[in-house]
């Protein structure tokens, strides 16, 4: 049915890969959610099993690591940067300044909860705890 909601105060989760969570609307083809990463720090890496997403950063400046199929990049990302994280691909991100790293993402399909996003060894070692729902 049609949603309105507007962007919560607090964080309603923790994602896999450690950075904070406030859920959006969504729809049957897909989920959307505003994640947050604190200033400085870099969440845990991570690969998708079943879901790929479009990522729109908002705010901050950081860093995304991406390995996909033998191709490896990384980039530097800031707000108005949009990539893909195509299914299969183990990625990282880290904020490199005193404000936190945001992003709106769109989930396709929708999220389907715990086991979907797998530990992987990324290029930084993480400085946020691993939220629930994390397969190694």
């Amino acid at each position: 049915m049609h949603e309105i909601r507007a962007l919560p105060d607090q964080p309603d989760a923790l994602a896999p890969d450690g950075s904070r969570v406030r859920i959006l609307p969504g729809l049957a083809a897909g989920s959307f959610a505003h994640f947050e990463l604190p200033p400085g720090a870099t969440s845990v890496a991570v690969r998708h099993t079943t879901v790929e997403e479009i990522w729109h950063f908002t705010g901050g400046r950081g860093r995304l690591w991406r390995r996909h199929e033998g191709l490896t990049q990384v980039h530097e990302v800031s707000a108005g940067t949009t990539i893909t994280i195509p299914l299969g691909t183990e990625f990282q991100f880290r904020s490199t300044t005193d404000e936190p790293l945001t992003a709106v993402a769109c989930t396709m399909p929708p999220w389907p909860g715990d086991g979907e996003a797998v530990r992987v060894d990324g290029p930084w070692p993480p400085t946020v705890e691993p939220g629930p729902g994390l397969a190694s």
